[in-house]
């Protein structure tokens, strides 16, 4: 294995350029704290609900401060050596593949990890020394220890409310982060970003936002979630192209939020009610 390893090279994934401003609307001063943690090298955390905004804010971000942007959608089998990468076979000799995080390391890039307690929990050891003064990245198979240049940034984000006793994020990684708040804009904010993304006019948004409000006030009551700020662009572009707004709605959002028939048969009757 020694001697297969004395030929390896090196192979990065691609990094994404935001090069078209993406549509964010700016909630309060998230814009500024976020350039000043980037200025000052500290890494982010965005908690909130599904689907209100935190992904579309860090593509902003990475448009606005002109660094490209790594994202990794975590889930239960995300593992470190996913994260760092690994060793494969390429044409009969030994490369080292660098994984995500590696990649947005050595291009200082803004590394974006998205839901990261759905991650697998040895990912943490890698996470933990780029999220606090060292700002390094081991990467133990190459014998390696990556540190990060200035403009390197790491974002991750969760959904409180989906914590459970086994997928919580542990103090010892809150305190690294500066912390941002997200939360789903207020009904006439809303109503302006459902409208800006789907075309479809101010009344028609402003239904589909009340909408929302009353999916949201089931929460714990039947549905783990309202419905999203996403769902209602889902269901505006499809208003858009012609859809009946009751058929929208059901196919957007309450099939989107719940299999339960009780539950759909009233998400459904609430729609009906509005349109």
């Amino acid at each position: 294995m020694k001697d297969a390893l004395s030929n390896v090279g090196l192979i990065a994934p691609q990094l994404a350029t935001i090069g078209v401003e993406p549509f964010y609307q700016t909630v309060g001063d998230e814009v500024a704290l976020f350039e000043s943690a980037h200025r000052n090298h500290l890494p982010v955390l965005l908690k909130g609900p599904t689907g209100c905004g935190k992904t579309r804010f860090v593509e902003y971000m990475a448009w606005k401060l002109k660094r490209p942007l790594v994202t990794v959608a975590c889930h239960d089998d995300l593992t470190a050596a996913d994260l760092v990468g690994r060793y494969l076979i390429v044409g009969g000799q030994t490369v080292w593949m660098d994984g995500p995080m590696a990649a947005a390391v050595r291009a200082g890039a803004i590394c974006y990890l998205d839901e990261v307690v759905e991650a697998r929990k040895d990912t943490m050891v890698v996470i933990h020394p780029l999220a606090d003064s060292r700002r390094v990245l081991p990467i133990e198979k190459r014998g390696e220890l990556l540190q990060a240049p200035p403009n390197f940034m790491l974002v991750i984000s969760y959904n409180p409310g989906y914590q459970s006793v086994l997928k919580e994020l542990k103090q010892s990684t809150r305190q690294r982060f500066v912390a941002f708040e997200f939360d789903y804009p207020d009904a006439e904010l809303e109503a302006t970003i459902v409208r800006r993304e789907t075309g479809i006019d101010a009344e028609l948004a402003a239904k589909l936002v009340k909408f929302a409000a009353m999916t949201r006030n089931l929460k714990g009551s039947g549905l783990d979630e309202g419905a999203s700020t996403r769902l209602l662009v889902h269901a505006g572009t499809l208003i858009a192209d012609g859809i009946a707004p009751v058929t929208a709605c059901r196919a957007a959002i309450a099939q989107a939020v719940t299999d339960e028939p009780e539950m759909l048969a009233a998400v459904h009757e609430m729609s009906s009610s509005i349109f």
